[in-house]
C-alpha cells in the first residue's frame, strides 16, 4: 500500500465541499450582519467601506451594500477635501472593475459605477469610454455596458459621428449585434433629423362635404425621424446585413425601424355633434386623458363634463360629454361649437346647421397619415428597389420568415391597397413557415386588413363598415370609426368586443355572426345602437349580456346559437335585463 495515493470516495469529496461551503457561508453571514449592525448604528466612515467591499467582491449584486456605500462615500464627501476624495472615489473605480470581473452584467456594478463617475471632482471620461471598448469587445450585448456608455458620451460629450461611426465598426465586425443596430436607431436622428416640412397653404374655399367639413389647418411638429437622404443610405448598409445571413435577426429588427411611420402629430381628429342626445364627442389622434378640454358654444363657454366612453379606459381615443335638455335640441337654430384642447394649444370647430340632426368636422388626411406615408419620387424608387431586392431574397430563400415580413412592410409603405392581395398570400405562408407565431401574424394580418378597409370606407365616403369572413383575429383603430353607422365583422375568428368598441358612438346596427364571442365589454352605453346580431357565438352566461343594458336604443337581438340560450327561463330573465328589445331571436 505504500507510495500509492490515496484516493477519496465521492461521499467523502461531496461531505468536504459541503463542510467548507458552510464555513464561507458563516463567514458571509457574519459579515453581512456586521455590516447591517453598522448601518443601523450610523456608522460612516472607511472601516464601513472596508467591510462593503468583501462582501461585494463575492457578491456584487448584493443592492442594500451599494446603497449603504454610497451612503459612507457621501458622508465622507462632507469631511474630507477635494483631493483626498478624489483619490477615495479612484479607488471605488478600480475595485468596481475587479467586481466587474466578477460579473460583467451586474447591475448593481454598472449602476454604481456610474454614480461614482458623475461625482468623481476629476473625472477621466477617455479612462471610462476606453473601459467600454475593452468590455464590449468581449461581449458585444452586454446592455449595462451599452446604458453605462451613453452615461458617459453623455457626459463626456463625445460627438455623435464618432459614436455613429464606433457603431459602423462594430456592425463591421459582427452584423448579428441587436445592442449596436438599436444604438445606431438612437443616434442617426440626432446627427441626420428629418426636417420639418412647412405649413401647406390654407385650401381654397369650397362648400362643405355632406359627410366631412374641412378643419383649419394646424401647425407642423418636429419629426423624430431620420432625413430622407440618410435613410436612404441606410437601407444600403442593413441590405448587406440580411443578404449577408438571411436568417439573423438582428438587421431584420433595424430594418423595420426604418421602415416604420413617423408619430403621428397630437391633434383632435374629429368632433361630432348630436342633437338626439345632445352630445358631443371629440376623437384624439392618441388616447389622452380629459383634462385639458374646454367645449365652447356660440362663443359661450361650457361647463361640459367631459367622460370616457368607457369606465376602463382611463386614457381614451375618444371622449364624450351630453349638453343640458334644451340646449341644441331645437331643430331650427343653427350652433357654432368649439372643443379646445388646452394641453396641445389646438382647437376644432364644428357647425351644427338647421335642419340636421347630426354633424361632424374631420380631417380628411387622418387615415392617410396614419396608415401609410406619403413617399417622394426617389423614396419611393429606392423602396421599389428594395422590394425587388427581397423578392429575390425570398425566391433564394422562400420559407425565411423575415424576409416574407419584410416585404410585407414593404408592400404597405408603397401601397396597402394595390398589394392588398400579395400582402394576404404571404401572411398564409409565414402562419406556415412559422406556426409557433401564427397567432401573431393572426392579429398582424388583422390589423392590416381594418386599415385597408378604412382607407377604403374613407375614399368612398361612407358610413357602413364590412370585414365579413376575413378570419380576424383582433380589432384595432376603432377611434376611427367614431362616424360608423353599420358595422359587419360576421365569419371571422373573434373573441371578444374590447372596451375600445365603445367609441363607435354612431354605431345604429352591429352585425357579429358565426365568431367566438364570449365577452361584450366593448358594447356599452353606444346611444344609437338599434339592432345586435350575435348568431352562432359563445355567449354563456346572462353576465355577458349586461353591457347591452346600457344601450337604451337597443330594438332587435339575435341571439340564436349561443349556449345562453339553453338556461332555463332565459325568456323571462332577457326580458327584464333588456326592456327596450320587442324583437328577441332565441
Amino acid at each position: 500500500m505504500h507510495g500509492r495515493v490515496k484516493v477519496k470516495s465521492t461521499a467523502q469529496q461531496e461531505e468536504e465541499k459541503r463542510k467548507e461551503r458552510e464555513k464561507k457561508l458563516k463567514v458571509y453571514v457574519a459579515a453581512r450582519d456586521a455590516c447591517f449592525s453598522k448601518r443601523k448604528e450610523g456608522v460612516q466612515d472607511e472601516d464601513a467601506l472596508q467591510v462593503t467591499q468583501q462582501l461585494l467582491s463575492a457578491n456584487p449584486d448584493f443592492g442594500t451594500l451599494w446603497n449603504y456605500r454610497r451612503e459612507t462615500l457621501m458622508h465622507l464627501e462632507t469631511v474630507k477635501d477635494e483631493d483626498e476624495m478624489q483619490k477615495i472615489y479612484e479607488a471605488e473605480l478600480s475595485f468596481l472593475e475587479s467586481c466587474l470581473k466578477v460579473n460583467p452584467k451586474s447591475y448593481g456594478s454598472w449602476h454604481h459605477r456610474g454614480w461614482v463617475s458623475t461625482r468623481l471632482p476629476r473625472p477621466d471620461w477617455t479612462r471610462e469610454l476606453s473601459l467600454c471598448d475593452r468590455c464590449l469587445s468581449l461581449d458585444d450585448r452586454n446592455f449595462h455596458c451599452w446604458d453605462y456608455r451613453r452615461v458617459v458620451v453623455k457626459m463626456s460629450g463625445v460627438p455623435v459621428d464618432q459614436e455613429l461611426a464606433f457603431t459602423d465598426r462594430l456592425i463591421g465586425s459582427n452584423f448579428s449585434n441587436y445592442s449596436s443596430w438599436h444604438y445606431r436607431s438612437t443616434l442617426l436622428p440626432l446627427l441626420h433629423p428629418e426636417s420639418p416640412e412647412p405649413p401647406a397653404p390654407p385650401p381654397p374655399a369650397a362648400p362643405p362635404s355632406p359627410l366631412r367639413a374641412s378643419p383649419p389647418p394646424s401647425p407642423q411638429t418636429a419629426s423624430h425621424r431620420v432625413c430622407e437622404e440618410q435613410l436612404l443610405k441606410e437601407y444600403e448598409l442593413v441590405q448587406n446585413a440580411f443578404f449577408t445571413d438571411p436568417n439573423d435577426q438582428s438587421a431584420w429588427f433595424y430594418y423595420r425601424w426604418l421602415l416604420g411611420r413617423a408619430e403621428r402629430e397630437e391633434m383632435i381628429s374629429c368632433v361630432f355633434v348630436s342633437r338626439d342626445d345632445e352630445s358631443v364627442s371629440v376623437a384624439f389622434s392618441r388616447p389622452v386623458n380629459s383634462g385639458g378640454l374646454m367645449l365652447v358654444l356660440d362663443g359661450k363657454p361650457q361647463r361640459a363634463e367631459w367622460r370616457s366612453v368607457h369606465p376602463r379606459l382611463k386614457h381614451s381615443a375618444v371622449w364624450t360629454c351630453e349638453l343640458p335638455p334644451g340646449t341644441i335640441s331645437d331643430i331650427s337654430t343653427e350652433h357654432n361649437l368649439t372643443v379646445h384642447w388646452m394641453e396641445k394649444h389646438t382647437h376644432r370647430d364644428c357647425a351644427l346647421y338647421t335642419g340636421r340632426t347630426e354633424s361632424w368636422c374631420r380631417d380628411s388626411a387622418t387615415d392617410q397619415e396614419l396608415f401609410r406615408s406619403e413617399l417622394s419620387v426617389e423614396k419611393t424608387s429606392v423602396l421599389q428597389s428594395e422590394l425587388q431586392s427581397c423578392n429575390q431574397l425570398q425566391e433564394l430563400e422562400p420559407l425565411n420568415k423575415w424576409c416574407l415580413l419584410t416585404i410585407i412592410l414593404l408592400m404597405r409603405a408603397l401601397d396597402p391597397l394595390g398589394y392588398e392581395k400579395e400582402t394576404l398570400a404571404h401572411f398564409q405562408t409565414l402562419r406556415e413557415v412559422d406556426s409557433m407565431r401564427s397567432a401573431y401574424y393572426a392579429d398582424l394580418c388583422s390589423k392590416f386588413m381594418i386599415e385597408n378597409t378604412i382607407l377604403k370606407m374613407e375614399y368612398a365616403e361612407v358610413r357602413v363598415f364590412s370585414l365579413s369572413g376575413k378570419k380576424l383575429t383582433t380589432l384595432c383603430h376603432l377611434d376611427q370609426l367614431l362616424l360608423v353607422t353599420h358595422i359587419n365583422l360576421s365569419s371571422n375568428q373573434l373573441q371578444r368586443l374590447p372596451p375600445q368598441f365603445a367609441m363607435l358612438r354612431c354605431l345604429q346596427v352591429l352585425e357579429v355572426d358565426d365568431n367566438s364571442i364570449e365577452s361584450l365589454e366593448g358594447v356599452y352605453h353606444l346611444p344609437k345602437l338599434e339592432e345586435v346580431l350575435l348568431r352562432n357565438n359563445n355567449i354563456s352566461t346572462l353576465a355577458s349580456l349586461q353591457p347591452l343594458a346600457s344601450c337604451p336604443g337597443l330594438k332587435r337581438l339575435d341571439l340564436r346559437g349561443n349556449p345562453v340560450t339553453q338556461l332555463a327561463g332565459v325568456e323571462a330573465e332577457l326580458a327584464a335585463l333588456l326592456p327596450s328589445v320587442t324583437d328577441l331571436l332565441l
